[in-house]
């Protein structure tokens, strides 16, 4: 499996060299082998999946995603299959539905292996707050992978599927997938339905695809993408005909901003920029530009975030299901349910977003951060008006050692400085590798918003140079 891409596998099925059950016992002994070290899946599904391989089995194979074995995060619902968000609180809850996204993948055709580890409710950015423990770095193992999408990033690292889902809030998505060296794409806001995404923060929260290649992203998100009629802040259009044409002669004007290269590791800076003048020397022109509030970006998204999720993560009281406290005092139970069902880092999130929406607060902290919001996305306007996309560092440093990083809250919190921006603006971004002197480096495109396709071409030219 470490050797197969989408495209790859897809490609190998047409001409026959290979049947989908072969490739699932082939995934099925590699997860054997690596997911004790890994720790990258919370639920497997192999004796379910080789047994839809079977029914595929001298079909033709027709449908975009026929025979391709995927992943889903633990946050993401799969009808009658436990989804637990990596959280004891919802230990044995089984979702009557499965959210839309990953139906898609699997009417097109997708086999569902497994659901991803993650930091717990998608808190966090190491992939250590998770219930059933930390999540290891494919490309080191000694290293985090990166959250919250912990799992999905290690998983398609590893080469144990082609493709998993992960969500982003504010870096999710991109950041696992820059230390894991993998391709990490957050969609415009809107663009992928959230129905059946177990909710943290509701006007953040995105779906998007964890792969080895630009390519298949963009293929999932062309499977995925469009109204479903249950999530109201889909947009109405649908991303129609190939994502990726015409990439070759793409030739966007780009802006690199001054703010994200500050207090970034040489190596890392190094990389981007070295990117940069490849893209010059291939005819593109590429521009400093200035996104002045992106130093308060990730204050802002780290109090909008904790305020959803305060209001959001009220349902679990173990009255309707999850994990209970059996206690004859109501109050009681409510406590010890929720202190005994939820970690540590949720915990923080839940108390500090109580306190900045509580009265006498709320104007202080909830509403100056909107408004910081609001100052972000125009950062970005402005910028747009100059350049069509622009190229960023995915993070400022290379992924911790185990266990360094997660002792100190405020250092995690500010490892989503340059993803939770664009983010804030509901704006698509893609994190893909490209080489580092020691360890690969992501580099970010973010593009104006609804300009996925724009983002995916970018990309996809950036890979070819380093292929």
């Amino acid at each position: 499996m470490a050797s197969w891409t989408v495209k790859g596998l897809l490609e190998a099925y047409r001409k026959r060299l290979v049947s989908p059950r072969e490739v699932l016992e082939d995934l099925a002994k590699e997860i054997e082998e690596r997911e004790p070290q890994l720790n990258a899946f919370v639920n497997l599904f192999l004796d379910e999946a080789l047994e839809r391989a079977s029914e595929l089995e001298g079909a033709e194979p027709t449908l975009a995603l026929w025979g391709v074995p995927v992943a889903a995060k633990d946050n993401i619902a799969y009808a009658e299959h436990e989804t637990t968000c990596a959280s004891r609180i919802l230990l044995g809850y089984k979702p009557p539905y499965t959210a839309t996204a990953l139906r898609r993948l699997l009417d097109a055709g997708a086999i569902l292996v497994g659901k991803t580890n993650m930091d717990e409710f998608a808190m966090g950015s190491t992939g250590e707050y998770s219930y059933f423990g930390p999540t290891s770095n494919p490309l080191d193992p000694t290293r985090v992978t990166g959250g919250s999408s912990s799992g999905s990033a290690a998983a398609v690292g590893a080469g144990l599927v082609p493709l998993a889902l992960g969500s982003d809030t504010g870096g999710s998505i991109r950041q696992p997938a820059a230390w894991c060296g993998v391709v990490g794409l957050r969609p415009t806001y809107g663009r992928v339905s959230r129905w059946g995404l177990v909710a943290f923060a509701s006007s953040l929260d995105q779906i998007g695809p964890i792969t080895r290649t630009v390519e298949d992203a963009a293929l999932a998100l062309s499977v995925m993408a469009g109204p479903d009629g249950y999530d109201s802040t889909l947009l109405d259009e649908a991303l129609e005909g190939e994502l990726l044409a015409g990439w070759e002669s793409y030739a966007p004007r780009l802006g690199l901003p001054k703010e994200y290269l500050e207090g970034v590791e040489p190596e890392i800076a190094e990389a981007v920029e070295g990117t940069a003048k490849r893209l010059e020397a291939e005819g593109l022109e590429v521009r400093e530009v200035s996104l002045p509030h992106t130093k308060f970006g990730v204050y802002a998204y780290q109090l909008i975030a904790a305020a959803e999720a305060s209001a959001n993560l009220a349902r679990y009281d173990g009255v309707r299901y999850g994990y209970r406290h059996e206690s004859e005092d109501l109050e009681e139970m409510y406590v010890r349910t929720r202190s005994e069902g939820f970690g540590p880092e949720v915990k923080r999130r839940v108390v500090a977003g109580t306190f900045v929406l509580s009265a006498g607060y709320h104007e202080e902290f909830f509403v100056k951060a909107q408004k910081v919001r609001r100052l972000v996305a125009q950062d970005f306007a402005e910028a747009f008006k100059e350049v069509d996309l622009l190229i960023t560092p995915t993070t400022s440093t290379f992924p911790p050692k185990k266990g360094e990083g997660i002792s100190d809250p405020v250092a995690v919190y500010m490892m989503d400085a340059l993803t939770a921006p664009s983010a804030l603006a509901g704006l698509p971004a893609l994190s893909l590798p490209v080489p580092g002197r020691t360890f690969p480096v992501g580099l970010q495109v973010i593009g104006p918003f609804g300009a996925d396709r724009e983002v995916l071409r970018l990309a996809r030219r950036v890979e070819a140079l380093f292929s």
